[in-house]
């Protein structure tokens, strides 16, 4: 049986003297790479009920009732598109495709967010276990869990998230929707086509 206290990478990730307390990364909206993604957005990225209310009825159980979707049947687990990734419930950017590897998991897994305060993690101890537990930092929508089983050369770390939390936009898309200042994350790759 998994446990974050048997794996010493994880261990450290749970907040002390409590199993359910959030470690909330903040300021919310401080990029991961400053100047390089144009510093601090002012995009609230709060959770209100349009947005509650325009969720399908899988995407309200992974988000607000902290579920979980079947592994291979889901829409992102196998999307090698480049673009990012954001909170279905306040559009807030979660994860970038070159972040995503194929964990064979089943599950959209990425080695981190898009920027150390996209998330918050807070212990879980269902299914009896002791997880970590994965949120988006502005609307608190459960995203999955984190694990101590990724790419090493990467940092070791797998996020593996619901495709029903999250809401995919391609490259090309990225300055139509508002967020630009991503397509930095790609220059590298788009220069070596």
């Amino acid at each position: 049986m998994f446990s974050c206290e048997s794996h010493p990478r994880l261990r450290s990730r749970i907040p002390p003297g409590t199993a359910s307390a959030p470690r909330v990364f903040f300021p919310v909206g401080v990029a991961a790479s400053g100047a390089e993604l144009g510093g601090t957005v002012s995009q609230d990225y709060r959770k209100t009920p349009e947005a509650i209310d325009r969720l399908t009825r899988n995407q309200y159980r992974v988000t607000q009732e902290d579920g979980t979707e079947p592994a291979f049947r889901n829409e992102y687990w196998n999307n090698h598109e480049p673009g990012i990734y954001v909170d279905v419930v306040s559009g807030q950017p979660l994860f970038a495709s070159t972040d995503k590897y194929d964990s064979r998991s089943g599950w959209p897994s990425f080695t981190k967010p898009i920027e150390p305060d996209a998330v918050t993690e807070k212990t879980d101890r269902s299914m009896f276990m002791k997880r970590v537990e994965v949120r988006s930092a502005g609307a608190d929508s459960h995203l999955g869990h984190v694990f101590d089983d990724g790419p090493v050369d990467a940092g070791g770390l797998r996020y593996c998230m619901n495709s029903a939390a999250l809401r995919f936009v391609p490259l090309a898309e990225l300055d139509e929707a508002g967020y630009g200042r991503y397509r930095a994350l790609f220059e590298n790759q788009e220069n070596a086509r």
